[in-house]
C-alpha cells in the first residue's frame, strides 16, 4: 500500500507497462504519465493537467501482459453523471487521491504524501514524532472492532459520503474521516438490494467487484463475532499478496482447528471436510469460503470476504458464481449438487440440498 502510487520519472521501475511498441488500446506515451498506479494486478496511468491528476484511457493486464481500455462506462459508478463523459472530465482528486493519499485536502488538493502512509491509519504523528510513546498515536488495534475494522473499511469499501461536501464536487472516498473516528458518520456503505445483479453486487449480496471488501466483511459472521481486517492481514508487511499473517490453510486453522474448541473449528482432517486431498487447490479453505469472484479487471477476480459458502442451487436461483463450478470448469451445477449430497461428513442444508 505504500507504494501504490509511484513517479516514473523518480522510479522507472514501477512501470510495468509496455511502452516500447504501438498498441490501439493505448493512445499516449510514456512522457505524458505523471504517477503510475498499482503492480498487483493492473497498473493505470496518471497524466497532470493545472492543478488536477486524471487517469489516461489505458491500462495494463499485469498477469496477461496487455493493454486494456481503462473508461468507466455509464451505469456502473454511482458517480459518474456528475462528470463529463471523457476521462479528462473526471479528475482523480474526487474519485482516488483520497485513498491513494494522506491527508488530501479538497481545497487546496494538496497531500502530507502520495500513497498509505503512517498517517493514513495511526492518525496525526506529528507530536509522536517528536516525543514517540505509546499514548500519543493512535494504535487501530487498541480500538473497538468497528472503529478498528473502520480504519481499513474507509478505503476498502464501496459507499458515499454522508453530506455534501461543500465545494460542488461528489466525492468516492470519506472526506474528512480520521483514524479513531467512527467511519458511519461521515460514510454511507453502498445500499445492497437482495435479488438484485449490478455491478456493484450479487443476487446473494456479495461483492461482485473489487474494492468492496469491507462492505463484505460487515455482513459476515466473522464480523459479528468482532475480529479485525488486522487479525488475519498484517498491513506493515509484503511477504505475500494479501499481506496474511501465515500462509495458507495454516491462517485459517489458527482459529478453525478442533484442538482450539472453537464451535466452528473442523471436526476431523482438513481433507475430510474439504473431500479434496491434502496440499490440492481444493482443500484450501479460501477455495470454498472465499472464492475468486469479484472483478478487479477484465477476467481477473479478487477472493470475496462473506466467508459463505455460495451452493450451486444458489447459482441456478440467483446466478452468483458458486466454488464448486468455478474450480471444476465445464461441470454442471446438477453435477456439483450430486457430489455435494453424497458428503456425509457435511449437513445437507449446509450445502444446499
Amino acid at each position: 500500500m505504500a507504494n501504490v502510487v509511484r513517479d516514473p520519472k523518480v522510479h522507472p521501475d514501477a512501470v510495468l507497462g509496455d511502452f516500447t511498441k504501438a498498441d490501439p488500446a493505448r493512445t499516449f506515451g510514456l512522457d505524458e504519465v505523471a504517477f503510475v498506479y498499482g503492480s498487483r494486478w493492473k497498473q493505470r496511468y496518471f497524466t497532470k493537467r493545472g492543478d488536477d491528476y486524471f487517469p489516461l484511457p489505458a491500462q495494463w493486464d499485469i498477469a496477461k501482459k496487455r493493454w486494456l481500455p481503462y473508461h468507466a462506462e455509464n451505469g456502473t459508478d454511482w458517480w459518474l453523471p456528475f462528470y463529463g463523459p471523457s476521462n479528462f472530465d473526471r479528475p482523480t482528486g474526487p474519485t482516488c487521491d483520497g485513498c491513494h493519499s494522506v491527508n488530501y485536502d479538497i481545497a487546496t488538493k494538496k497531500v502530507t504524501e502520495w500513497n498509505v502512509g503512517c498517517e493514513k491509519c495511526h492518525g496525526p504523528g506529528s507530536l509522536h514524532v517528536a516525543h514517540p510513546t505509546k499514548q500519543n498515536i493512535l494504535n487501530p488495534g487498541a480500538l473497538d472492532y468497528v472503529r478498528g475494522n473502520d480504519t481499513c473499511i474507509q478505503c476498502h469499501s464501496q459507499g458515499r459520503p454522508v453530506a455534501d461536501s461543500g465545494d460542488g464536487k461528489v466525492y468516492d472516498w470519506p472526506v474528512g474521516y480520521l483514524p479513531g473516528q467512527r467511519l458511519a458518520d461521515v460514510w454511507k456503505l453502498e445500499d445492497l438490494k437482495l435479488g438484485v445483479t449490478n455491478f456493484y453486487q450479487y443476487a446473494d449480496l456479495t461483492a461482485h467487484k473489487n474494492r468492496m471488501q469491507g462492505n463484505d466483511f460487515v455482513q459476515s459472521n466473522m464480523y459479528h463475532r468482532e475480529l479485525r481486517c488486522f487479525d488475519c492481514h498484517d498491513a506493515h508487511s509484503n511477504a505475500n499478496v494479501a499481506s496474511l499473517k501465515l500462509p495458507g490453510n495454516a491462517l485459517c486453522l489458527s482459529c478453525h482447528a478442533a484442538e482450539m474448541r472453537n464451535p466452528a473449528g473442523l471436526k476431523g482432517t482438513v481433507s475430510a471436510h474439504t473431500h479434496h486431498a491434502d496440499g490440492s487447490a481444493g482443500s484450501e479453505c479460501v477455495a470454498c469460503h472465499m472464492p475468486k469472484i469479484e472483478a478487479t479487471i477484465k477476467d481477473n477476480f479478487v477472493h470475496a470476504h462473506t466467508f459463505r459458502f455460495i451452493t450451486p442451487s444458489l447459482t441456478e436461483n440467483s446466478g452468483v458464481p458458486n466454488p464448486c463450478t468455478s474450480c471444476h470448469a465445464g461441470k454442471s451445477n446438477d453435477w456439483a449438487k450430486k457430489e455435494l449430497q453424497s458428503w456425509s461428513t457435511t449437513s445437507p442444508w449446509r450445502v444446499g440440498q
